[in-house]
């Protein structure tokens, strides 16, 4: 018998929407990283984060955004403001019912993104 994936016990569909959503609301919320949603369009942020998330966690939907280093060049993201967002995302997944387990592996993963998004 095969272990469940992360996207099935993160909740599936469902529920990586619900965390997604509570993750941009948390960030426009965040004094550290705010500034940075001032002017986007939080629907669609919302969506290309939850692609993400469901792409990259076994989920069958396809991530249309663009890579995490194209989509980062630029903007001088500075570490504050890189942990600021990984905070985040450990709130929105708590505040979501997600489990130990799932957050340590969904933020290591996050983590090991951070070459292509601080400073770049």
């Amino acid at each position: 018998m095969s272990e469940a994936t992360l996207y099935e016990r993160l909740g599936g569909e469902e529920n990586i929407r619900k965390i997604a959503t509570t993750l941009f609301d948390t960030h426009a919320n965040n004094k550290t990283i705010n500034a940075r949603y001032v002017n986007s369009d939080r629907d669609k942020v919302i969506q290309l984060v939850f692609e993400f998330l469901c792409s990259a966690t076994g989920g069958h939907q396809k991530y249309t955004g663009r890579d995490m280093l194209t989509t980062h060049r630029g903007m001088n993201i500075s570490e504050e403001e890189f942990m600021a967002v990984l905070d985040d995302l450990l709130s929105a997944l708590q505040s979501n019912g997600i489990g130990q387990r799932e957050q340590e592996e969904l933020l290591l993963a996050n983590y090991n993104l951070r070459n292509d998004i601080v400073r770049v």
